[in-house]
């Protein structure tokens, strides 16, 4: 059985579906490197939606930031004297305010309360999250057409076509909604080897509650926030504690165990995107080279391999790793002879 990886994009306009898989793969094998997997480079196939709701993606060539069109995040190397930040005050007060939010607007009918303030707050601030769940929209030829259904409908197109694959499912941000959605509703025939949200909003009590009456609709039944049952092995959710959007970072206190007994796994981890100084951790670049999703990803690459093949591989690994620096270091004198200056790394 092969392995797919695939993954889906969160809120907001994207560069073209071809960078955007570049620059995810970029991070992806510079988070492998991070823990020593050098060789490791998998591919990777982008559910790009984008272009459902924007007319012209972001162009990095565009040099003014007034242009709609101006790409302002895009793909950078993580900063070498980046140092993790713990948390732990702001741990303590998001947990909180998690309880205090879901006791105020979710009831145990997952139905929501002051609903006014919740669709307020997603029409002002998440424009694309405001279409999917509450607005038609009209194509160039003038015909009305529903985004959400397309949007589901590209994710669970792969997803079939990789129907007899061992599926790795990366989702960000909006993402995570979009792929929750797909699965819990059973839009999809495939199953899913491994479960990725990062940067998610799964935990507002609003996004439950929306799924909760479109659940019963569609089956007539009453919904429990669970793990998806076509996820077979294991769900992971990677969230950074200053990421906005994740805000209720663990879905383990959300999201029961499903019938095969798999629940959500939180990761609070370190995003390390930095851009002209400026952080930004929701980005999914900074997510997706964090080590502890680098080793998650690397376990399942590594799934079910004989124990030969993954010493091999290890081996070649160090041997790489140990050129690589040999190299660097060689160029470093190399560098300071020629310039007499002393490099810094």
């Amino acid at each position: 059985m092969s392995k797919a990886i695939i993954g889906i994009h969160g809120l907001g306009n994207k560069p073209a579906k071809e960078l955007t898989t570049k620059w995810w793969r970029r991070s992806i094998r510079e988070g492998l490197s991070g823990i020593g997997k050098y060789i490791f480079n998998p591919k990777l196939e982008m559910v790009y939606w984008a272009d459902i709701l924007y007319d012209k993606p972001l162009d990095e060539n565009i040099k003014d930031p007034q242009n709609p069109y101006y790409l302002d995040d895009k793909y950078v190397s993580a900063p070498k004297n980046y140092k993790p930040v713990k948390h732990e005050t702001r741990k303590k007060i998001l947990g909180f305010v998690e309880k205090q939010i879901d006791r105020l607007f979710l009831n145990r009918d997952l139905s929501i309360n002051y609903t006014f303030i919740s669709e307020y707050i997603i029409h002002k601030y998440f424009r694309d999250l405001d279409i999917y769940y509450n607005r038609g929209q009209i194509d160039k030829d003038g015909n009305n057409f529903c985004p959400r259904d397309l949007i589901r409908k590209r994710l669970s197109d792969v997803l079939d076509k990789h129907k007899n694959d061992e599926i790795f499912l990366i989702t960000h941000s909006m993402g995570t909604i979009v792929a929750y959605d797909v699965l819990a509703l059973k839009l999809t025939n495939s199953k899913v080897n491994t479960f990725i949200t990062i940067g998610s909003p799964l935990g507002i009590p609003v996004i439950i509650s929306k799924l909760a009456v479109e659940y019963k609709n569609i089956f007539h039944d009453s919904f429990k926030p669970s793990t998806p049952a076509s996820v077979t092995k294991y769900w992971y959710n990677f969230s950074d504690l200053e990421d906005k959007v994740a805000i209720n970072y663990n879905l383990a206190d959300d999201y029961d165990v499903n019938e095969a007994g798999i629940k959500a796994v939180d990761f609070i981890v370190s995003n390390n995107y930095v851009l002209n100084g400026e952080k930004n951790p929701h980005k999914i670049y900074g997510y997706l080279r964090t080590p502890e999703f680098s080793k998650v990803l690397f376990e399942f690459l590594i799934q079910d391999r004989m124990k030969l093949t993954i010493w091999f591989l290890n081996l070649i690994n160090k041997f790489y790793g140990w050129t690589i620096k040999k190299t660097v270091k060689y160029l470093q004198k190399f560098y300071s002879i020629l310039t007499g200056i002393e490099y810094e790394p």
